[in-house]
């Protein structure tokens, strides 16, 4: 009978033997979210993409430098662009409608004046060329980047080109192979952009009379690069 009533008198809930669940939960969670003293926090892998930075690269000096492309180098538009300080946007193949109403364009080559390749079906966007010596109203020496095989990417500077056109107006003309002095083959062309206003006037080639074709003085060959040296620094201020 005692023995009834001690059992009476002190009640064990069905649940107090076991442990407190929420309570261990709790710590647990706790702890798994707490670092231990001394150690670093181990950061959790992102599954987010990586966004690329639209800024333009920067050297270290801060000028802007050229994109690379998968070949490792520069084009010809960017090159062109820096090397005759024409500041003209887009593929090669719009620079000459693009040029209208900005920079006086023509026939007549200079030092100093980007020559324009029209697209082909082998160079679809174009090409353009800076004019480094004018030797006489049928040849040229150019600097640019980006042309044929081995040649791209790289920049190629002295490139002997001959006006092969009917007329002297540099409307067809063909690039040195860079050895013995073999030219490739003949590439139609608009002409020069002059790094001027433009007056809405066409220069002319005011020695187109005076100097006739030498076209079939040279044998075409099969399309092979210019010899091209490596990429150097450009001597005006990138624009």
């Amino acid at each position: 009978m005692l023995g009834s009533f001690l059992t009476l008198g002190n009640p064990t809930p069905a649940h107090a033997a076991r442990p407190n669940d929420t309570a261990n939960r709790t710590q647990a969670t706790h702890k798994a979210s707490t670092a231990q003293p001394g150690r670093a926090a181990a950061p959790r892998a992102s599954t987010a993409p990586a966004h690329l930075s639209s800024k333009k690269p920067q050297s270290k000096t801060g000028k802007v430098v050229y994109a690379r492309h998968s070949y490792g180098g520069i084009s010809c538009v960017p090159y062109a662009r820096a090397a005759s300080g024409i500041d003209l946007k887009g593929n090669a193949v719009n620079w000459w409608d693009a040029a209208a109403g900005v920079y006086q364009r023509g026939s007549q080559p200079e030092p100093g004046s980007v020559l324009n390749f029209r697209a082909t079906g082998s160079m679809r966007l174009g090409h353009v060329a800076v004019v480094t010596r004018v030797i006489n109203a049928r040849e040229v020496e150019i600097d640019h980047a980006n042309w044929a095989r081995t040649g791209k990417g790289n920049v190629a500077r002295g490139i002997a080109v001959i006006d092969v056109s009917d007329n002297n107006d540099w409307s067809a003309v063909r690039v040195s192979l860079g050895r013995n002095g073999d030219f490739g083959s003949v590439y139609p062309t608009y002409g020069f952009i002059y790094d001027r206003p433009d007056r809405g006037v066409m220069l002319a080639n005011s020695r187109a009379r005076r100097t006739p074709s030498r076209a079939a003085s040279y044998d075409e060959v099969a399309e092979a690069p210019a010899v091209a040296g490596e990429i150097d620094a450009v001597n005006r201020n990138i624009r």
